[in-house]
């Protein structure tokens, strides 16, 4: 099947591998432009057109697809049997979506209707889900509204993160999307039920604030839920330290604040939390500096017991 890929991140790279190793003829590879990156902000490829450089594909990037006539032509001329879109990162028109005989299959990270969004993993870890998964949809121009074709559920393990749970729904949906295309002839169109969606909306920098009035358990989602974006952090005596790795610990309050260090050893640092339960933090990045075990950033006379964790 002739195939234009649209995709930017790490996990689009299982399914535009599994394409190319099933053997479809991947025709044009769709991705977000060049960004800068680093202290030198020099702009650096995504993944996905590193990966496909590296297989001789070639690479469109339009600025917006939805404006550029340009890329209208470049597509039409790769005469596509079908779109297939994981995590591109632009919403798509009328006009691409429609252009291939089979239209646009995308890859979410969810089992739609729930968490329809840019974020479906963080949100599923925040609320504490205990199940996911993966589902095929055909685009229309509404956000992850349409059609489901198939789908795959998984459960979410108890200390997975959102850079482990996407890594491995991105290979659940590589292997889903394949099936999917090679019984695409007779596979049901079934209609989402609308009225049982949820959002996942994009995250913002800002969100990863942790609230230490909050749980310890709504804390621990919150630093697995961020491990990748935005990364959940703290404030200490005006410094912002990126908290990223603890969990919840069995330790005494003592009827300490929420956000007051009750015990520094070891294994961590032991935080008070809301509702008299503890988290204890096992890993952190202080601003500016390498990531490090929380109590070696201790030794050093940064933190100690009666301490306050708290925003700047």
């Amino acid at each position: 099947m002739r195939v234009v890929f649209f995709g930017s991140p790490e996990a689009a790279l299982p399914t535009l591998r599994q394409l190319l190793e099933a053997g479809h003829s991947v025709e044009l590879v769709v991705t977000q432009p060049d960004k800068p990156a680093g202290r030198g902000r020099k702009l650096t490829p995504c993944p996905v057109k590193r990966f496909a450089a590296e297989r001789a594909l070639p690479v469109v990037q339009p600025v917006r697809v939805r404006r550029d006539e340009c890329f209208l032509e470049r597509l039409a001329a790769a005469r596509p049997d079908v779109n297939v879109v994981v995590a591109y990162g632009q919403i798509m028109p009328g006009p691409v979506i429609d252009l291939p005989r089979y239209r646009s299959l995308n890859v979410h990270f969810s089992l739609l209707p729930r968490y329809r969004g840019a974020a479906p993993v963080s949100w599923a870890l925040l609320r504490g889900e205990t199940r996911t998964g993966v589902t095929i949809f055909e685009l229309n121009e509404r956000m992850d509204e349409g059609d489901v074709l198939t789908i795959e559920a998984t459960d979410i393990g108890p200390r997975e993160t959102a850079r482990q749970l996407e890594s491995r729904l991105a290979e659940i949906g590589a292997g889903l999307m394949v099936r999917t295309l090679a019984e695409i002839d007779t596979a049901r169109h079934v209609p989402q039920n609308h009225a049982e969606a949820t959002l996942a909306p994009k995250l913002r920098k800002e969100d990863g604030l942790i609230d230490w009035s909050s749980d310890a358990g709504a804390i621990d989602r919150k630093v697995r839920a961020f491990d990748s974006w935005p990364i959940a952090f703290t404030f200490l005596g005006g410094v912002r330290l990126q908290v990223r790795l603890g969990l919840p610990s069995d330790a005494d309050t003592g009827g300490r604040q929420p956000g007051t260090v009750i015990a520094v050893g070891k294994s961590g640092l032991d935080v008070a939390g809301g509702g008299g339960t503890v988290y204890r933090i096992e890993r952190l990045r202080p601003e500016g500096k390498a990531e490090m075990d929380a109590y070696a950033f201790a030794l050093g006379g940064h933190i100690r017991p009666g301490d306050f964790f708290g925003p700047a």
